[in-house]
């Protein structure tokens, strides 16, 4: 019997739903003409991106990866740095027509670099399974 290497509906919606929640919560703030709960003194607004991002960097991973350990690779990482980024792309252009805000190429730059923590972090933790995974069966 021939089975497909695509996931059901119930397992795209549990890798992707977290990443389009998490998209649409980001869709919001920048929505607003100022963030509900001003930013601490010691967070600049690169920082507060940088670290959103690599959030949806982890996400996108785990949902590029089909939540599989296995799944993790320098390729898939690269695909999800670059859709989050394409976000933080449409994102500022977004921010563009809010009244208060305005698009930034450098907070692109920090989700790009905060996407790419996210991934890099996922990426490595999935090196540091697989390692304990061929140990374990030693």
């Amino acid at each position: 019997m021939l089975t497909s290497s695509r996931p059901g509906p119930l397992r795209t919606l549990a890798l992707w739903g977290p990443v389009v929640a998490y998209m649409a919560l980001i869709f919001y703030l920048s929505s607003l003409s100022s963030l509900p709960v001003p930013l601490p003194p010691t967070v600049s607004d690169k920082q507060a991106h940088s670290f959103g991002y690599l959030w949806l960097g982890l996400l996108m991973l785990r949902a590029v990866a089909r939540g599989r350990w296995q799944g993790v690779s320098w390729r898939t990482a690269v695909v999800a740095i670059l859709l989050a980024t394409a976000y933080g792309v449409s994102d500022e252009f977004h921010q563009s027509f809010v009244p208060g805000r305005d698009a930034d190429v450098h907070d692109v730059m920090a989700d790009a670099a905060g996407a790419t923590v996210g991934a890099a972090l996922v990426w490595a933790w999935g090196i540091i399974a697989a390692v304990r995974a061929r140990a374990d069966t030693r």
